[in-house]
């Protein structure tokens, strides 16, 4: 029989929206909200988190070198010079207790999103037995893969709500130990997705006795680690131990380097769980073209391109600083390219939204769409929208001029 959460986190807690909203994407449902609405300027996109800035030089020259490789099937675990790339990367840029193996810590992915799903499949029949029903924790509004993840693996999706109160980051002292002790996996974001907020290097290892005392798997979704306009985020497998048990930390090359239609990350950390991850990725998982790899190890052989993008959304936060101020809340994140707004006194979220789409041609995203209510009802993201800063910068500040002029 399942056990009964702590006050304030929710549990399955889809079942409560309308039929069939759990299972939705939050875009679908921003698509059929605005659908009635004609964009009322020409319109610019700020609801989807896809970057806009320019694919690095490199890219079409790698790909032409390797052409031919697209004639054969791609290993599941990735070519070596990709998981050599990646564990070279891994170790410089973060303060690893020592350098990840690539042939036992690495593992290609076709972008992060497949992997955080099919990790939730894998801690699922890797985690021993659970006291109670099997559990997955994540944060509330969360990156819906983890959701669906959960929902695949038959375990129960616990939803944790991240709010002012909490810096937007999971509460770990609101999870008693009969939630912990059935918990197979935890999902973590930082930078976070929406939010922005960056977890410190005391909250991973808070998080990480955790995972050694009960036995659940840290599945770190670390793929807006390299944007962020103050301190560079740290990762989970700094406080992983020698051996990085119970942590898997995932990467995309989406954001850091402008590529979200290549498709290509990976996964690394704990190698006994990574064995039993590519078990079934081998025969699950869509594979990752070859030339494609190689285009990857040019792109982790490379910060003079981050370092860019870096700068051009620094210019972007510096136009949100100017132009927003402290309106609805804002304040500039920690890290990732979202701004989190406060629209409870304009409406609230959906007809904020409504509005910014129909009178401003600004299209934005319900916050509410991108979380799951709590146990109490309420719905951590409601009441406000996220903008995701992908467009150029004449653009952004044109997008928030009208939002600022429309809202208020």
């Amino acid at each position: 029989m399942a056990m009964t959460a702590p006050s304030g986190v929710a549990q399955d807690a889809g079942s409560a929206m309308p039929a069939g909203q759990a299972e939705r994407s939050p875009f679908a449902r921003t698509a059929e909200l605005l659908a009635p609405h004609q964009p009322g300027k020409p319109l610019i996109t700020l609801s989807l988190g896809e970057p806009q800035h320019p694919v690095p030089a490199f890219v079409g020259p790698v790909l032409a070198k390797h052409t031919a490789e697209f004639g054969r099937y791609p290993l599941a675990r990735g070519i070596e010079p990709f998981r050599r790339a990646a564990a070279n990367w891994l170790s410089t840029r973060f303060h690893l207790p020592r350098p990840a193996d690539p042939e036992s810590e690495v593992l290609v992915l076709n972008g992060s999103r497949e992997g955080l799903f099919f990790a939730a499949i894998t801690a699922a029949r890797y985690v021993g037995a659970r006291q109670g029903r099997p559990a997955i924790l994540m944060p509330n509004p969360f990156y819906p893969a983890y959701g669906a993840g959960a929902r695949a693996s038959g375990c129960e999706q616990v939803y944790l709500p991240t709010t002012p109160a909490n810096g937007f980051l999971p509460d770990l002292d609101a999870l008693d130990d009969a939630l912990l002790a059935r918990t197979v996996a935890f999902y973590i974001a930082s930078p976070a997705n929406p939010q922005g907020s960056v977890a410190s290097r005391e909250y991973f290892a808070r998080l990480k006795a955790l995972a050694d005392r009960f036995g659940f798997i840290i599945l770190s979704d670390e793929c807006y680690s390299e944007i962020y306009t103050r301190e560079a985020p740290g990762s989970a497998l700094e406080c992983a131990g020698p051996d990085f048990t119970n942590v898997v930390v995932f990467q995309s090359l989406s954001k850091r380097s402008n590529l979200p239609g290549m498709r290509v990350g990976f996964a690394a950390g704990d190698a006994k769980f990574l064995a039993a991850f590519h078990e079934l990725r081998n025969v699950a998982a869509p594979q990752v073209p070859v030339p494609l790899q190689h285009v990857a190890v040019a792109a982790y052989s490379d910060e003079a391109h981050v370092e860019e993008n870096r700068r051009l959304y620094r210019i972007k936060f510096d136009l949100a600083d100017q132009i927003l101020g402290n309106r609805y809340g804002y304040q500039r994140p920690a890290g990732g390219f979202c701004v989190w707004l406060d629209v409870s006194e304009r409406g609230g979220d959906e007809a904020a939204t409504v509005k910014l789409y129909r009178d401003a041609g600004v299209r934005v995203i319900p916050g509410s769409y991108l979380a799951r209510p709590q146990a109490d009802g309420s719905n951590p993201g409601a009441g406000y929208i996220r903008l995701a800063l992908v467009s150029d910068s004449e653009s952004t500040a044109e997008a928030l001029h009208r939002l600022v002029e429309t809202l208020s």
